[in-house]
C-alpha cells in the first residue's frame, strides 16, 4: 500500500493551533507594541510602492495586515495569511471592531495554499517567512500568486548571535531544561532566514532584482510587558506550564537574571537585528 505523502510544515501547524497560537493571541497587544517599528516600516513600503491588492504573510493576529489596509482604503486592500487558526481568528476580529472591510484573512499554509494566480500585485510579511519546511516551493508559490513585477518585501531576524536578547531566556534556562533541543539554523524557525546568501538561493528562482540590506531596530519593553515576555513568550516560556515549581522557579530566576543586562531604569532596551528584503516576481 502506498502511503500518502506528509503535508508539508506539519510542525508548524501543531505549534500554531495550539500552546503556540493561544500564547500569541493572548499577547497580541504586547507584541504589537514590540514590533511597532516594523509594522510602520511595512505600511510606508505599501503607500509608497502604488500596490492596491496586498498579500501579507504570517499575518499573525493582523497588525501589519491592518495598517496596511488602514493606509490602502478606501481603494485598496489587504488580505492576512497565516497558518495558525486562533491567530486569523483574533485578526478578523480586530477587523470587524474597526470597522476595516478591505482587511481580509485567510486560515492557511502559504507553501501549498492555492491562490488564484496573478491575483496580487504586492507580498509583505514581518517575521513571517522563515517556518516553511521547503522555503523555495514556498515563494514559487507566492510568485504564481502575484502579478509580473509585483513587489515582495520582508523582514526576517539575522542570526542568534546577533540578537542575543532573543536568545538569552533559552541560553539562561539550558542547564535546567534537558528538553530544551539547541536550535538547528538551517531548520525552520525563527533564525532560519539568517544566512543572506541563502535567503538570495531561495528567492533567484521565482524572483528577481533581490535586495537585502541589514535593518537594526531599536526596540524597548516595559518592565510589566519584560515580565510577561519572560513567562509566556518563546520556546521557554511555552515550556514553563509544564514544569515541576521547583524547575519552574529556577528557570524563571535564570531568565530574569539573563535579562537584567538589558534593564536600565525599569525599561528593557535591545536591538532587533535582522534583514530587509526586497525583490521583483519573474
Amino acid at each position: 500500500m502506498t502511503q500518502s505523502p506528509i503535508p508539508p510544515n506539519q510542525t508548524q501547524s501543531a505549534l500554531w493551533n495550539s500552546r503556540g497560537g493561544e500564547v500569541w493571541v493572548e499577547q497580541q497587544q504586547l507584541l504589537d507594541r514590540l514590533f511597532l517599528p516594523f509594522e510602520r516600516l511595512l505600511a510606508d513600503e505599501v503607500a509608497a510602492g502604488g500596490a492596491r491588492n496586498i498579500l501579507d504573510i504570517g499575518c499573525g493576529a493582523g497588525a501589519t495586515t491592518l495598517a496596511a489596509a488602514r493606509r490602502l482604503a478606501p481603494e485598496g486592500q489587504c488580505t492576512g495569511l497565516d497558518i495558525s487558526a486562533p491567530l486569523i481568528t483574533a485578526a478578523r476580529r480586530r477587523a470587524e471592531n474597526e470597522g476595516l472591510t478591505n482587511a481580509h484573512f485567510i486560515a492557511g499554509d502559504a507553501q501549498g495554499h492555492a491562490f488564484a494566480p496573478d491575483s496580487f500585485d504586492a507580498v509583505i510579511s514581518r517575521f513571517g517567512v522563515m517556518f516553511f519546511d521547503d522555503p523555495t516551493e514556498a515563494f514559487a508559490n507566492l510568485g504564481r500568486a502575484v502579478r509580473r513585477g509585483a513587489g515582495l518585501t520582508f523582514i526576517a531576524w539575522r542570526s542568534a548571535g546577533d540578537n542575543p536578547f532573543m536568545v538569552a531566556a533559552e541560553q539562561a534556562s539550558a542547564p535546567y531544561l534537558p528538553k530544551l533541543e539547541p536550535r538547528d539554523p538551517s531548520a525552520p524557525g525563527q533564525f532560519a532566514f539568517a544566512d543572506a546568501d541563502r535567503v538570495r538561493a531561495i528567492l533567484e528562482p521565482s524572483w528577481r532584482d533581490i535586495d537585502i540590506q541589514p535593518l537594526d531596530v531599536p526596540c524597548t519593553l516595559s518592565a510589566d510587558d519584560l515580565a510577561t515576555y519572560a513567562a509566556r513568550m518563546g520556546r521557554v516560556g511555552q515550556m514553563l506550564p509544564d514544569l515541576d515549581e521547583s524547575t519552574r522557579t529556577t528557570v524563571i530566576d535564570a531568565v530574569n537574571q539573563a535579562f537584567s543586562p538589558f534593564v536600565a531604569d525599569g525599561v528593557a532596551r535591545f536591538t532587533a537585528a535582522c534583514w530587509l528584503v526586497r525583490a521583483r516576481a519573474r
